[in-house]
């Protein structure tokens, strides 16, 4: 049987062994690095559009929202100033009728 090497011994061997192999072949990576960084672009800009359409989506849903409640609420103010004149008018009504009897 072989005796191992020492681990420096082996970590030098490696690295001269690995210094005569092509980057590409070592770094698969740095050969695609171009065709990698256009893909992350469009893959950035497919997921951008889809984010702003999700956001222009729910940007609409609150406008919606936010215009029916206002609507409504402008509807539930008119009904009770209409109710509110109303009271006032029985009672300035009844004030008048009630004034002229004595206690």
């Amino acid at each position: 049987m072989a005796t191992p090497q020492p681990l420096a011994d082996r970590t030098q061997s490696d690295s001269a062994v690995c210094n005569n192999i092509p980057t590409h072949i070592t770094n698969p990576s740095a050969r695609a690095t171009k065709g990698h960084e256009q893909s992350v672009h469009s893959n950035n800009a497919e997921g951008s559009g889809e984010l702003t359409a999700v956001v222009d989506d729910l940007l609409n849903q609150l406008n919606n929202k936010f215009t029916s409640i206002s609507s409504e609420l402008l509807s539930k103010m008119d009904d009770m100033s209409r109710r509110l004149d109303n009271l006032e008018a029985t009672m300035a009504g009844d004030g008048t009728k009630g004034s002229g009897s004595g206690k």
